[in-house]
Order: structure tokens, then sequence, then C-alpha cells
């Protein structure tokens, strides 16, 4: 399609994406001089159609919810109007990448990175509330995080705003996985929807996933009748049990149960966490590479994004560089071949992990343990492996041991992974499968697999000639945690 080159003052200069409705552009301001997302629909769309859930409605709602607020976690509306036969909010550009991007890559968060992550999405939210809007549609697909590492809530399209007729009370929108239960039957709501979706959000956060799963009607039933399993609970999520008290108050059934504002949801956390919350630790730890500058889009040549986020962030498609020091006991040119080797199976967030584990680990064969990690599906994990052996090698003694070991308790992301390194008992990335390591190993899988380790030791040596995709395969063959850090642990040790 052809796009304008021009929407009343501003200059298009790029298509950031392209949906159903509208086109979402980069453009500039001449008169303050600054980049903006310009936010666009086809106007013919709200002809006959002004009910709630129309995308006309849902467009001048976002231009006049969002337009009230100002907050740094906040993308800030700068200006509304029309341009031929187009509709279009300027708003704030930002550079980022989403909440969910992280997750759908397994990004496991830290305990502490938590709190912070929160306490950001609290904050704008306790401001939102106070100035009598509510969001209704908060998830991780709305919420940015920036190069700079802070925190930014995107979409107000269905938000609510009090005493204002933009969208109707009882009007049942959202996202289905993220939805409080008086959103799906229809009855008043007010704030305390968006603590029921902030609530979901620290699930995801915690888990990997979302309390809930199915199709829209088994969602329906079990957000309205059932209680989600406790994240202490969750296999793989090993979080401490004060997360529990705070998700059961968070998603309970009845808005009157929840917490009472976005301030007492965030005090429970301080509360928990036993100290305060520092909302700088992502920032600090995670967020230190910007993605490298993309190559601007021919605006004939649109990129088809998703309606919902697209035009309030622009991904990052490489691994990059870290604005960040390279820490001084690394060589920058291992630093950045570790990169290299994770892009293939996380893409642009390996120069985020690669510089966040680097600070955590002593040497070469630690750091790929460390990293092995971060790829949870066993056959990526077996590649990258693969090819973390080749690049360490034999390096595989410390003064400490041997490196590269697994955690006593294993990954806590991937229990079947090898863990971190340093420890006497570890195994090393490096160092070649023979037919000595194989008959040990048969040994000891056998302890708790019992005869089946002879198919299932030349099954996992099938194809490769790396003892870490080795081990990594046998451990994937038991189940039980415990059993399986038992197992990784003495592998580790054999010679």
């Amino acid at each position: 399609m052809t796009h304008p080159t021009q929407l009343g003052k501003y200059r298009i200069t790029e298509v950031l994406g392209e949906g159903a409705m509208g086109v979402v552009y980069k453009g500039f301001d001449p008169d303050i001089q600054r980049t903006v997302a310009l936010k666009t629909i086809r106007t013919h769309l709200d002809a006959d159609d002004d009910s709630p859930g129309a995308p006309a409605s849902r467009f001048r709602n976002e231009a006049q919810a969002a337009g009230r607020l100002m907050h740094p976690g906040i993308v800030a509306v700068y200006d509304f109007g029309r341009a031929e036969n187009v509709a279009y909010i300027a708003m704030e550009f930002v550079e980022g990448r989403s909440l969910a991007s992280y997750l759908s890559a397994k990004v496991r968060f830290t305990d502490t990175d938590i709190p912070g992550i929160m306490s950001q999405l609290l904050d704008a939210l306790h401001h939102a509330h106070d100035k009598g809007v509510w969001h209704r549609d908060i998830k991780p697909a709305n919420i940015i995080m920036t190069t700079a590492g802070r925190l930014k809530v995107a979409d107000f399209g269905i938000a609510r705003i009090e005493s204002t007729h933009l969208t109707q009370t009882h009007y049942m929108v959202g996202t289905p996985s993220h939805m409080a239960p008086e959103q799906f039957l229809g009855k008043p709501m007010d704030r305390r929807v968006d603590i029921y979706g902030a609530g979901v959000v620290l699930y995801q956060l915690l888990t990997g996933r979302a309390p809930f799963a199915g199709t829209t009607e088994a969602l329906m039933y079990k957000v309205v009748n059932e209680m989600p399993l406790p994240p202490s609970m969750v296999e793989g999520a090993e979080r401490p049990g004060w997360f529990d008290t705070i998700i059961a108050r968070a998603l309970a059934k009845r808005a009157e149960d929840r917490f009472s504002s976005a301030e007492d949801f965030k005090q429970a956390l301080v509360d928990g966490a036993g100290q305060g919350i520092d909302d700088t630790a992502w920032e600090k730890t995670v967020m230190l590479a910007p993605p490298r500058p993309r190559a601007a889009q021919p605006l004939a040549t649109p990129t088809v994004a998703p309606p919902s986020t697209a035009g309030t962030s622009l991904p990052s498609s490489s691994a990059g560089t870290a604005s960040a020091p390279t820490p001084s006991h690394w060589d920058k040119a291992q630093l950045t071949q570790a990169e290299l080797t994770l892009a293939k199976h996380v893409g642009p967030l390996a120069s985020v992990l690669v510089r966040r584990a680097a600070r955590e680990c002593a040497d070469i064969n630690e750091l790929y343990s460390r990293l092995a990690e971060q790829v949870t599906d066993p056959r990526a994990r077996d590649a990258f492996l693969g090819q973390a052996s080749l690049v360490t090698g034999g390096q595989h003694r410390t003064a400490g041991g041997t490196a590269g070991a697994p955690s006593a308790g294993g990954s806590k992301g991937s229990p079947g992974s090898l863990g971190s390194a340093g420890s006497a008992s570890g195994t090393a990335i490096g160092g070649p499968l023979n037919e000595a390591v194989m008959d040990k190993a048969q040994t000891l899988l056998a302890q708790h697999v019992g005869p089946i380790a002879k198919v299932l030791v030349k099954r996992a040596a099938s194809g490769t000639d790396s003892r870490a995709v080795f081990f990594n395969r046998l451990a994937e063959a038991v189940n039980d945690p415990a059993a399986r850090a038992k197992l990784i642990a003495a592998l580790g040790r054999l010679a």
C-alpha cells in the first residue's frame, strides 16, 4: 500500500508495523525536534460503529485515557489528529522490548528482579488509578522494558475512565488469560481488575507461564471457579513461599478480597522480601545492552506487527553490543563469541545474558554452563553445548577443581540442564566423549532408571562427541529433580 510522507505536522520517517486497522509509523515533530510514534487508524472504520469494542471507539479511548496520564512508567500521548482519511495518535517513541518477548524467550527472572519490575508496574498503575483510569488489559505484551532498563505501560485502548461513557462498565473486554472474574461475568468492575492483571503478570514472572490455560471457555471456568497452583509448587519454579500468599490475594475471585490498591500490592512485596525494593535492579543487572539500530524500512514495504503492541517499542533484531564495560577479567573477544553462540538459540537477549553471567563467573567453562541454563529446549541446549565445547575445548580445569559444574540443585530454570560451574564435583563443558566415560555413565544412570540405562546411554551418545551434550541428554531421562541433580553431580566427577 502507499504510505503518506506526512501526517499533520509530523514527517513520516519509517513504517514500524501494520495491522488490519491501521499502520504505526516512526515520525518526527519539527516544532519540538523530537522523534514520535504515530499510531493510525483508517477513519472509514468508524463510519457507523461507535460501540465500546469498535476499533474507532477504542482508538479515541486510548488517546483520551493515556492523554490524561503523565508518569515515567506510562507511554506518553502527545497529540490526536486527523489527516485525509486517517486518524492518528502521536505518542512517545520508546526503544525497547515487551515483557512478553522476554518471557517467550524463557528468560528466568531472579527473586531480586521480580519485586523491582512489579514495583515499577504498580507505581504506574497507582498513578493511572489516582487519575481515574483503569487499564483493564494489563499483560506482558503491554509492558515495555526500555533499553535504559525502565518499564513503560502501553496500550490504553480498552481503558475505562471513571465517570465517563467512553467504555461501558459491563462490556466484556480484555485478554482472556489476564481477565479478572468480573470481566468474564459482566459484573461491575473497578481498579481492582488491574490488580488482578498485575497478579497474573507476577505469576508469569515467577513461573514462566500464566496461571490458567485453555480455550476461552475453559479459561472462563477456571478463572471464575479455580485457584491456580501456588508458584512455589510449580515444577522448576523454585520460588520462596511468601510469593504464594501475595498471588492468592492478587488473584482472589472476589474483588473485595484482593489488594485494595496498587500501593497495598507493592507494600506486600516489600514486606515479603523483608527489605526495601530496589526497582533499578533490573536496570543494573539485565538491561545492559541497547539493541543495534536496525535499517530503516522503505515506506512501500512495511513490516507486519501485532497492532496491540506496535508503535510504542522498537524491537531489537540482533544480539547487539552491551553499553556497560566488559568485566576486567574477561577477554572481550570471548564474550562476543559467547553472545554469537547463544544468540542462535535465544536471539537478541544473548548480549544481556552473557554480560550478566560474566559478572558472576570466573572462567569460560563456568560461563557456558551458566548460559546453558537459559536454553530451555533440550534439543536446542544440546546444540548450544555442542557449540560451546568447540569453543572451550579442553580448558576445563580451575584452581578450585573442575569447571563447568552443575549446581547442587541443578538449574532452577531447567532442572535437567548443566547448572552453574565452579565446584570440585563439576563437569567440564570441554572434553571429548569416549567409551570409558560412557560405561561409567551407564553405571551411574542405572542407579536411577534400571536396565534401560544401556539403551539410554547409546541413544544419548548418538550424533555427538561432546561430553557436555551427552551428560545433558542423560539428565533429561531422570524426572525427579533431586535424583537428576544427584546424577549430574556424579557425572561431573567422571574423569
